[in-house]
C-alpha cells in the first residue's frame, strides 16, 4: 500500500486531495499528528480497542481511506483490506487477503467499517452481503447523502450505524449522527473537542484545533442547537435566488426523490428577468419530469428549464458534481 510508505517517511505531512463536489479537486498537505488526533477521537468515541477488526474498502487516494489506515495504526486494529468497489462484502473480495490474517472466512464480523452510501446500498441488495453488513459493530457512512428508504432499513440494524459529517480539511468527520436503533436522530452530535457556531448567513463554523489549525467556515447552512447538535439544510453555494425567492437546491431534490424514477439533479442558470432560474437535468424524459415537478413542487420552486443528459455529472467519489451540472445547465 503506497500510503503506508508515505506515512512512514520522514515528512511530518501527508498529501490528500479533496473530492471535487463543488469544483475541481485540489491537493493539500495535512499534518500526520492531526490525523492521529482525529483517529484517536473517533476510536475513543466508538470504544474501539486494540485487536478489533476493521474493514478498509475505500481508496487511500482520499482522506476517508487514509484515515481508516491511520485509525488502525493509532488503535492497533486488525485491518482487512479489500479493493475499492461497489460490493466490498462480496465473498470473493473478502477472501483475497484472508491468508494474511487470522480472520475466519466463515465469520466475517467486523468491529468497524467505513463505507459510502453506494456501497451500503449495493450490500443491502444481496442477502449474504446484507447479513455481513448487519454484523458490523460500528458502521460509519460518509461521502454523500443517505437515501430515506435506505436510512429506514438501516434503522432496524442490531448494531451502531452512523452518518458522518466532515470534509478533507477536518481530516474526515468531526460529528456523527446515529441512524440505527432507539438513539437514531436527524441531528449530528459533534465530538467533545469541537466547538461550533454559525455565520450571519447560517453557515456552520468549525473550531476543531486538534484536527484543523484554523477555524473553518463552511458553506453548509445549518440549524444549530445550544448543545451543539446540528442538522444540514443545504449549502450556501446551492441557493438559487429566483425573482427574490431563495430556493435551496437540496430541499428541492429531496422532495423529488419520492417521485423521480431516473437519475436527476437540480441546477441553475442566470436569467435576465429573474436573476437566476431553476434548471432540472435528467437522464429520463423531460416531459415526464415536468409533469412531476408541477404536481409536487411549490410554484416558485418549479424548474423553468428541463434538459435531458446522457449521464448526471458525478465526482470520482460519487457526489453530485455541481459545477459541471451548472455548466450543462447553461447550454
Amino acid at each position: 500500500m503506497a500510503f503506508i510508505d508515505e506515512w512512514n517517511n520522514d515528512s511530518a505531512y501527508v498529501e490528500v486531495k479533496t473530492s471535487g463536489s463543488t469544483g475541481e479537486p485540489k491537493r493539500m498537505l495535512v499534518e500526520k499528528r492531526r490525523m492521529l488526533n482525529s483517529a484517536r477521537i473517533t476510536c475513543d468515541f466508538l470504544g474501539l480497542k486494540p485487536g478489533d477488526t476493521a474493514l478498509l474498502c475505500m481508496s487511500t487516494d482520499y482522506i476517508a481511506g487514509k484515515m481508516m489506515v491511520v485509525r488502525s495504526i493509532e488503535r492497533g486494529l486488525k485491518l482487512i483490506e479489500v479493493p475499492p468497489c461497489g460490493h466490498p462484502l462480496d465473498i470473493k473480495h473478502l477472501t483475497l487477503n484472508i491468508k494474511h490474517s487470522q480472520f475466519s472466512i466463515f465469520n466475517f464480523q467486523f468491529d468497524f467499517a467505513a463505507m459510502v452510501p453506494m456501497q451500503v446500498y449495493n450490500s443491502l441488495q444481496v442477502p449474504e452481503e446484507k447479513e455481513r453488513l448487519m454484523a458490523i459493530r460500528h458502521l460509519i457512512i460518509g461521502g454523500g447523502a443517505i437515501d430515506e428508504a435506505m436510512e429506514a432499513e438501516l434503522r432496524t440494524f442490531p448494531h451502531a450505524v452512523w452518518s458522518t459529517y466532515g470534509m478533507t480539511e477536518t481530516l474526515s468527520h468531526i460529528a456523527l449522527r446515529r441512524i440505527s436503533g432507539p438513539e437514531a436522530s436527524e441531528w449530528y452530535m459533534p465530538f467533545p473537542t469541537v466547538k461550533l457556531s454559525t455565520t450571519d448567513e447560517g453557515c456552520l463554523v468549525i473550531d476543531a484545533p486538534e484536527v484543523c489549525a484554523q477555524t473553518l467556515t463552511t458553506n453548509d447552512i445549518v440549524e444549530l442547537k445550544s448543545d451543539g447538535r446540528f442538522r444540514i439544510r443545504g449549502r450556501k453555494d446551492n441557493v438559487i435566488c429566483s425573482g427574490g425567492i431563495k430556493i435551496q437546491i437540496e430541499e428541492v431534490e429531496q422532495i423529488l426523490k419520492k417521485y423521480m424514477r431516473v437519475p436527476y439533479i437540480i441546477s441553475k442558470r442566470k436569467d435576465e428577468k429573474f436573476g437566476e432560474i431553476v434548471v432540472l437535468l435528467t437522464e429520463g424524459d423531460t416531459a415526464e419530469a415536468q409533469t412531476i415537478c408541477e404536481q409536487v413542487l411549490p410554484k416558485y420552486h418549479q424548474p423553468k428549464v428541463y434538459l435531458h443528459v446522457n449521464q448526471i455529472p458525478l465526482t470520482e467519489t460519487g457526489k453530485p458534481a455541481r459545477k459541471r451540472a451548472e455548466e450543462l445547465a447553461k447550454k
